[in-house]
């Protein structure tokens, strides 16, 4: 392996199911040395190889410098800006690798109805575990969908004795419409799109290629968050509503702890692995900077295609370095309490 990764040709540069999947900082200094991230604070420091890691998240309270960005950046690593634990996404920089394999997979699944019909049965197949939705259509699936929610509101108001009508929800303003619990379901259900926002972007997916949904710049956020809300930010919200916890920060302390403890990121990253790329899938990331053809398919960047230029073409294409496999691993690290309460976050 070439002593300095973060000089690596784009071909080089380690395929993203041989990286840490994500790395979570907060409270904390990044810097750079040589081929490593350096992570500080009060209380440690720690060396991450940054070519072994898809996503960084930067959460409140962290510094980070030019270097340790550029390092970054070189190493084809996402860079995330979000709240607590990641509850929140804000801002995002390059992702995991050079190429668009993920993306180009996506896009493909998503303009053919057949495939797209595909992923979206299996998306609706983790909410019904045991039942064969193999043959069901859209609009089928849909009623399920709609009676399933409607039970589990009924189910959770029994369970802790909070009034429930109907949802109601403003888009853009958590807080503008409903009672208590609707602002609480719409708080918590902002957070949790952060979160899945920034592991698609991690990832090199596309927000906006939704399955189910469509038509929005996180069309596919939002047909990921469905996945959880019935285990996560709904019966959050009940429980907030029973202790009289109303407030916004309520809802994103509560989600941000519960995704923690379950270890929700992980999960989340390996359900849009297995959704976009299932297993017995023949694909994988194509080379870098290629240049498309209609005849070819796509063909070398950086070479003379004059006819002076073509035997150079042979020596344009090299092998992925990859490392050892090292799993599905979620790192965080997190610095002790500022000396100096922090100022509290504005709500997005």
């Amino acid at each position: 392996m070439a002593d300095i990764w973060w000089k690596a040709d784009p071909h080089d540069l380690h395929r993203l199911i041989d990286r840490v999947s994500s790395v979570y900082v907060e409270r904390s200094h990044l810097d750079r040395d040589e081929n490593a991230v350096v992570i500080i604070n009060k209380r440690e420091t720690v060396r991450v190889p940054a070519a072994m890691i898809a996503v960084m998240l930067l959460g409140p309270g962290t510094r980070v410098t030019h270097g340790a960005i550029r390092l970054l950046a070189d190493s084809g690593t996402a860079v995330c800006w979000v709240g607590e634990h990641g509850v929140r996404m804000y801002a995002a920089g390059l992702g995991p690798s050079r190429g668009a394999g993920l993306l180009h997979r996506q896009a493909w699944l998503v303009t053919r109805p057949k495939e797209r019909l595909g992923v979206a049965r299996a998306m609706y197949s983790l909410r019904f575990p045991g039942e064969d939705v193999s043959k069901a259509t859209m609009q089928q699936l849909r009623g399920r969908e709609g009676a399933r929610i409607r039970k589990l509101y009924q189910e959770h108001a029994r369970r802790t004795g909070v009034s429930w009508d109907r949802r109601m929800y403003k888009a853009g303003d958590a807080f503008a419409a409903g009672d208590d619990l609707n602002r609480l379901l719409s708080a918590a259900n902002a957070a949790l799109y952060g979160i899945c926002h920034a592991v698609i972007v991690g990832l090199g997916a596309s927000p906006g290629l939704g399955f189910v949904h469509t038509g929005s710049a996180i069309s596919f956020v939002l047909d990921t968050a469905d996945l959880y809300k019935a285990e996560y930010t709904i019966p959050l919200a009940f429980d907030l509503t029973a202790k009289g916890l109303t407030e916004e920060r309520d809802a994103r302390i509560g989600l941000r702890d519960r995704i923690t403890e379950t270890k929700l990121l992980g999960r989340i990253v390996n359900d849009v692995k297995a959704l976009l790329t299932p297993d017995g899938t023949d694909f994988d990331t194509p080379e870098t900077s290629e240049l498309w053809d209609e005849h070819l398919g796509t063909v070398p960047a950086g070479i003379n295609w004059s006819a002076q230029g073509l035997e150079h073409a042979s020596q344009a294409s090299g092998e992925t370095i990859t490392s050892a496999d090292m799993g599905e691993q979620h790192i965080t690290i997190v610095g002790p309490e500022f000396d100096e309460p922090a100022p509290p976050e504005q709500p997005s």
